[in-house]
C-alpha cells in the first residue's frame, strides 16, 4: 500500500494541476471527494465507510447533480508506456455537451475505478493524473440497470508537464501490499558504489550480518530471488550473491512473510525478492556510474536502447574490494565423551590468533531482450553472467594446545591462503499472452547454473622460528549447482471482485562436488595425493514437479481474501563415485501440501488489519550438503552431510498498519514453528598434525568439527514495529524495531547432540533523507542486531551506520556524491559463544571496515514519449493523443466486454521461480 501521506500529496497536486475535483464542495484533506477512499482500500468498487464507492459529498451549487438509478460504468486507467495500472487517478463524470463534473471517484491501486447509481443516458469521463496529459474519452451510454465497461484507457504521460511542475512530496521508502512489503531503495543515495547486502540492512525484518549472511526475522532459511527469478548463486550463498549485485541498480527489495500458493513452497523463513531497475521508453541511454574510496573501486555501464516494439539492454558492472583487514582470537576447550562408561576425558584447552588480509573481485554482466509481438502477446528474455575473485589470507595462525597432563603448550603456526572463486550463468525467456484485464497466460523457462572453485593451501611452519616452511598442505574443492525451471501460470477475473489463478511447475536440479586432498614437504617439495584422505565425488540430484491453485475474492465489506493450495513432490538421488550404490534408501522421495491464506480487512480511518497463515519447506543446498571436510583450520574444522532431510516451518502472523498525524505505522506480531530445522551441530574429534598434512610435527590434538543435523524443532515469536512518513514535504524519516524470542530444541538422546536454548532478540534502524533545493540530497542511516541465540551459544550482536550527501546538476543527468560507514568504530568486534557438554569456545573477529568513498554518475542519452513512433502495448486504444471532442476509441463499447489489453494490474510477466 502506498505511504497514505504521499497519496495525499499526489492528490493535492493533481487538484491543483486540473482543478476538477475543486468543484466538488465537502472534500476530504486528501482531495479526494467525500465518501471515497484510496484504491488500495477498495479494491472492485466495493462500497466505502458512509456513502457508496465512488459517490461524492451531495452536489453543492457549482456542481451539477447526476441523476440517480442502477446503472454502473467500470474502467481500469493504464500507463500508455509502462501499461501499469495509474493508481489514486481522478476520474470526473461528465454528461455531454457539459464540462462540468456530476460525479466522481480515485482509482485504486490496480487502475480500476467504478462509478455507480447511475440514471440511464449519455455520459463521458475526465481521467486526470499529475504529470499525464488529461483524456476525455469518447461519450457512451449506459441503459437502466446495465453496465458499461469500458475496459483499458490509457493516460499519456506529458514530459512538458512533468518539466514544469514542482512535486513537493517523496515517494514512500516502505510500501505495504496485501501480502508483502517493499523498500523502495532506488531512493538511496547512500547506495552508490555499495552492493545488495548494504540495502538489505536497512529494510524492516531483515537483519544482515558482518559476512552478509541475511536472516528473516531469525531465520536463515529464505528464499532469494532476482527479478522473481531463482539463480544458483543465491542457491549456493546468499551473502556472495549479494556481493555482485550493485546496490544503485537495484530498485526495490519485497520480503514477502506470507507467499501465496503462486510461489515455491520454499523458505521457510519468507521470501526476498530483489527487483532491478529497466527502462521501458523510447530512445537510447548510457549511464555510467562509479565510486573510489579507501577500501573498494566500483564501475558500471548501462545501456538501453528501444525502438518500436522492442527494447535492449546491457549493462556490465566491475568492482573491487581491497585493504580488508581483520584479526581474531579463539579460546577453545573441548573433552571426550566415554559412551560405554557414561564420563568425559579431562579437558584440553585451545588459544588461537591470527590476522587476515583479504581481496575480492566482483563482476556482473547482463543483456535483456523484450519485444510486444501484438497488443496481447509479449516475449522478454534475459542472459546473465556473474563472477567472483576471492581471495582471504591469514596471517601467523598461531595455536597453542594445553594437553591435561602437560605443563608446556604445545605451539604450531601457519599462513593459509583461500581462494573462493565462482561464475554463474542466468538465461531465461518469458512469452506472455493477455486476454483481457488480469486474463493472462505466461510461459516460462529458466536455465542457472554456477561453478565454484573453493580452495585452500596451508603454509606449515617450524615452531622454533615460525619462519621456515616445515610442510604444506592443500585441499580442492570443485563444485557446480545446477537448476532448471519450466513453468505455466494461468489466472482468470470471475465477475469483477475475484480472481482465480492455477499453474504447473518442473524444477530440475543437479549439484556435484569433487573434492582431493594433497601434502607436500618443506616449501619446495611437490604436491602428492594425501593417502589418509582420498578423493570423492558427490553427485546429487533433486527434481520437483508442482502445482498450485490460488483464488482472490473482494468481498463489499471490504475483506480481501487470498487462499490457496500447493503441492509439490521431489524426487532425490545421491551417491559419491567411489561408491557402487546410492544413499536413496537414506533420503527417499517425498510429497509436500502446502497451503497458504491471506485476510485483509479496511477500517475507517485508512487502517488495515491482515491475518495469514502459511506452511513452508526448505530443502538443504549445497552449502550445507558439502562434504568436503574442510581444515584450513585445524582444530576448527567443517563439513556438510549430504543426508539431510527437509525442514518444515508453519507460520502464523496477525499485523495492522494506519496514519497517526502524517506518519505511517505498521505492526506486525508473528509466531512461527520449524520441525526439523537444519541447524549447525559441534562436536569434538581427535586430529593429528600429520592428519592434516603436517607431516614434520605430528602433534595430537582436538578439534572442533561443526556439522548440520535436522535437529528437534525451533519455535520463534515477536513483534515488527516499523515508521515511516514525510515532514515539512523534504524531510522523510523511517525506523523500526523487531523483537522476538527463539527456543530451540534438540530431540538427540545422546548427551553430545542434546542441546536446548533459547533466549530474546533485539534488532532495529533508523533513517532520515533530506531534499533540498538546486539538487541537494543528505541521508544518515544507522541500525544493529543484539546477541543471536543458537543452539549451542551465541552471536554476539552487530551494528551499522552511514551517512551520505548527493548534489545533482546538469539537468539531473549527472551527479556526484560522498558516502562513509563505520567511521568511529575501528575495529568493531564481533564475538561469539559456544557451548555444550564436550566443549566451550569464545571467539571474537574484529572487523575494520570503516570506509570512505566518492561516487559519481552521468547519464548520456534520451528517452522520450512523444512523437509518433511511440510504443504501442497491450491493450485496447492506442497511444496517440487525441483532443477533447475527437471521438477517441478505445473507451470501451457500451455494457460491452473490454477489448484485451493487461489492466487490472495484472502482471506483465508471470512472478518466475514461485
Amino acid at each position: 500500500m502506498k505511504n497514505p501521506l504521499f497519496t495525499l500529496l499526489i492528490v493535492s497536486s493533481t487538484l491543483c494541476a486540473t482543478a476538477t475535483l475543486a468543484q466538488y464542495p465537502g472534500s476530504n484533506p486528501a482531495g479526494r471527494p467525500a465518501g471515497t477512499r484510496p484504491g488500495g482500500a477498495n479494491p472492485g468498487g466495493a462500497p466505502s465507510d458512509s456513502l457508496p464507492a465512488g459517490r461524492p459529498a451531495p452536489a453543492g451549487p457549482t456542481q451539477e447533480a447526476a441523476p440517480r438509478g442502477n446503472a454502473k460504468v467500470t474502467g481500469v486507467l493504464i500507463d500508455s508506456v509502462s501499461n501499469k495500472p495509474v493508481e489514486f487517478a481522478t476520474v470526473a463524470l461528465l454528461s455531454p455537451p457539459s464540462t462540468k463534473p456530476i460525479d466522481g471517484t480515485t482509482t485504486d491501486d490496480k487502475g480500476r475505478f467504478t462509478i455507480t447509481k447511475l440514471a440511464p443516458g449519455r455520459y463521458r469521463l475526465q481521467l486526470s493524473f499529475i504529470g499525464y496529459r488529461d483524456r476525455f474519452t469518447a461519450p457512451f451510454t449506459v441503459d437502466r440497470g446495465g453496465t458499461a465497461d469500458l475496459g483499458s484507457l490509457k493516460l499519456s504521460p506529458d514530459t512538458r508537464t512533468l518539466a514544469e511542475v514542482n512535486v513537493v512530496g517523496q515517494a514512500a521508502q516502505i510500501e505495504e501490499k496485501v501480502d508483502r512489503l517493499i523498500y523502495n531503495a532506488d531512493r538511496d543515495i547512500t547506495a552508490k558504489g555499495g552492493d545488495a547486502s548494504d540495502i538489505l540492512r536497512k529494510v524492516p525484518m531483515l537483519s544482515v550480518d558482518m559476512d552478509g549472511n541475511v536472516t528473516l526475522r531469525g531465520s536463515s532459511n529464505i528464499r532469494v530471488l532476482i527479478n522473481n527469478k531463482p539463480s544458483t548463486i543465491v542457491a549456493s550463498s546468499v551473502a556472495d550473491a549479494l556481493k555482485q549485485i550493485p546496490a544503485d541498480q537495484i530498485k526495490t527489495v519485497e520480503v514477502i512473510t506470507s507467499p501465496s500458493a503462486k510461489y515455491d513452497a520454499e523458505g521457510s523463513g519468507g521470501i526476498i525478492n530483489i527487483v532491478l531497475k529497466k527502462n521501458n521508453l523510447q530512445g537510447t541511454t548510457l549511464n555510467i556510474d562509479g565510486g573510489v574510496g579507501n577500501r573498494g573501486t566500483n564501475l558500471s555501464l548501462n545501456g538501453n536502447l528501444r525502438t518500436g516494439k522492442m527494447g535492449f539492454s546491457i549493462g556490465g558492472f566491475g568492482r573491487a574490494e581491497y585493504n580488508v583487514r581483520g584479526s581474531f582470537l579463539n579460546d577453545q576447550t573441548t573433552r571426550n565423551y566415554n559412551l560405554a562408561t557414561n564420563t568425559f576425558s579431562d579437558p584440553t584447552r585451545t588459544l588461537q590468533s591470527a590476522n587476515t588480509l583479504s581481496q575480492r573481485l566482483f563482476g556482473n554482466y547482463q543483456l535483456g531482450w523484450d519485444w510486444d509481438i501484438d497488443k496481447t502477446s509479449s516475449i522478454t528474455a534475459s542472459l546473465r553472467y556473474g563472477a567472483r575473485n576471492g581471495i582471504q589470507n591469514q596471517y601467523n595462525l598461531l595455536t597453542e594446545t594445553y594437553q591435561p597432563n602437560g605443563y608446556f603448550p604445545t605451539r604450531s603456526d601457519r599462513n593459509v591462503e583461500t581462494k573462493d572463486l565462482s561464475g554463474t550463468v542466468d538465461a531465461n525467456i518469458t512469452y506472455t499472452k493477455t486476454y483481457k484485464p488480469q486474463k493472462e497466460l505466461s510461459v516460462l523457462a529458466l536455465f542457472s547454473r554456477n561453478n565454484r572453485t573453493n580452495n585452500f593451501v596451508a603454509d606449515i611452519l617450524s615452531n622454533t622460528d615460525f619462519q621456515t616452511i616445515t610442510s604444506r598442505q592443500r585441499n580442492d574443492n570443485l563444485s557446480y549447482n545446477q537448476e532448471s525451471n519450466l513453468q505455466v501460470d494461468y489466472q482468470t477475473p470471475i465477475k469483477d471482485n475475484q480472481l482465480f489463478e492455477i499453474g504447473a511447475k518442473g524444477v530440475f536440479r543437479d549439484v556435484n562436488s569433487q573434492y582431493q586432498y594433497f601434502i607436500a614437504t618443506g616449501a619446495d617439495g611437490g604436491y602428492q595425493v594425501d593417502g589418509t584422505r582420498p578423493d570423492n565425488t558427490l553427485i546429487y540430484t533433486q527434481n520437483i514437479a508442482a502445482s498450485y491453485l490460488s483464488y482472490t475474492y473482494t468481498s463489499k465489506t471490504k475483506y480481501t481474501i487470498k487462499a490457496g493450495m500447493r503441492y509439490e513432490y521431489t524426487f532425490v538421488n545421491a551417491r559419491f563415485s567411489r561408491e557402487a550404490s546410492n544413499t536413496a534408501d537414506s533420503i527417499p522421495n517425498y510429497g509436500t501440501l502446502v497451503p497458504s491464506i491471506n485476510i485483509s480487512k479496511a477500517l475507517k480511518g485508512g487502517k488495515i488489519i491482515k491475518l495469514a497463515y502459511n506452511r513452508r519447506i526448505q530443502r538443504p543446498g549445497i552449502q550445507f550438503l558439502n562434504p568436503n571436510l574442510n581444515t584450513s583450520n585445524p582444530t576448527n574444522i567443517t563439513q556438510g552431510n549430504p543426508y539431510l532431510s527437509p525442514e518444515f516451518t508453519d507460520n502464523i502472523e496477525f499485523g495492522t498498519s494506519t496514519n497517526i498525524k502524517g506518519l505511517y505505522v505498521n505492526a506486525t506480531l508473528f509466531a512461527r514453528r520449524t520441525t526439523g530445522e537444519i541447524t549447525a551441530v559441534r562436536e569434538v574429534t581427535a586430529v593429528t598434525g600429520q592428519t592434516f598434512g603436517d607431516v614434520v610435527n605430528p602433534v595430537f590434538q582436538q578439534a572442533i568439527k561443526t556439522t548440520y543435523q535436522n535437529i528437534g524443532y525451533q519455535d520463534a515469536y515477536g513483534l515488527n514495529l516499523f515508521l515511516n512518513g514525510t515532514l515539512f514535504s523534504k524531510l522523510q524519516i523511517g525506523g523500526g524495531v523487531d523483537f522476538y524470542h527463539v527456543s530451540l530444541t534438540n530431540n538427540s538422546a545422546s548427551p553430545i547432540y542434546n542441546a536446548t536454548n533459547s533466549g530474546w532478540v533485539l534488532g532495529g534502524r533508523a533513517n532520515a533523507s533530506l531534499s533540498l533545493p538546486n539538487g541537494f540530497a543528505f541521508q544518515i542511516f544507522a541500525g544493529g542486531r543484539g546477541r543471536q541465540v543458537q543452539l549451542q551459544g551465541y552471536q554476539g550482536g552487530m551494528y551499522f551506520y552511514s551517512i551520505g550527501a548527493r548534489k545533482e546538476f546538469n539537468d539531473k543527468k549527472s551527479s556526484i556524491g560522498l558516502a562513509a560507514e563505520n567511521i568511529f568504530n575501528h575495529p568493531f568486534t564481533q564475538r561469539t559463544e559456544l557451548s555444550s557438554p564436550i566443549l566451550t569456545q569464545n571467539s571474537s573477529n574484529n572487523f575494520y571496515n570503516a570506509g570512505v568513498r566518492l561516487t559519481f554518475s552521468h547519464r548520456l542519452g534520451k528517452m522520450s514519449v512523444d512523437g509518433g513512433n511511440r510504443r504501442r502495448r497491450r491493450g485496447n486504444g492506442d497511444d496517440s493523443d487525441q483532443k477533447e471532442g475527437e471521438g477517441e476509441q478505445g473507451g470501451g463499447q457500451q455494457g460491452g466486454a473490454p477489448q484485451g489489453g493487461n489492466g487490472g494490474g495484472a502482471p506483465r510477466a508471470p512472478r518466475s521461480g514461485k
